[in-house]
């Protein structure tokens, strides 16, 4: 549930369920050090960069779904505190024992947080920005443009 006082800040401003929805998400992240974050991605991680574009690369995560890795520029900045990518997998634990078989260094391994009713564990990347493994344990299941919000019909 979005907080009531974004209810009423965006009540009448959000469109009917369904009127408009992407074609996909990236989610950017940004480096000092380009080389060396795609090393992460790409050989660490084992993500497909499926676009270079010179300064930055783009990494599927999934259908849709992909984590942009981008040299920092103008405004742009590293600032990875209070912030989480999450890659949903059907098996965080293979996840978890790939990366420690080549030696990433995982403060914690796979626990459960019942409060999210997932299955977790998380790395970090060279610029300090975590990335989580999360396995939903429960029946729910993620869909396009579901919404629960309570505020359009």
């Amino acid at each position: 549930m979005i907080c009531s006082a974004y209810a009423d800040l965006f009540r009448g401003m959000i469109l009917k369920k369904y009127d408009v929805m992407s074609n996909g998400q990236i989610c950017w992240v940004y480096t000092q050090d380009l080389d060396s974050t795609a090393y992460f991605y790409a050989d660490v991680l084992g993500l497909e960069c499926t676009r270079n574009q010179g300064p930055a690369r783009i990494f599927a995560t999934g259908d849709n779904a992909w984590i942009g890795v981008c040299q920092v520029f103008a405004d742009r900045v590293v600032e990875p505190k209070g912030g989480m990518i999450s890659i949903i997998s059907d098996d965080v634990d293979a996840w978890y024992q790939r990366l420690v078989d080549i030696g990433l260094s995982i403060d914690r391994p796979p626990h459960h947080l019942d409060q999210f009713g997932i299955y977790t564990f998380s790395v970090e990347d060279p610029n300090g920005y975590r990335i989580e493994f999360q396995q939903f344990v429960d029946d729910a299941v993620l869909t396009t443009g579901s919404r629960d919000d309570g505020l359009a019909d």
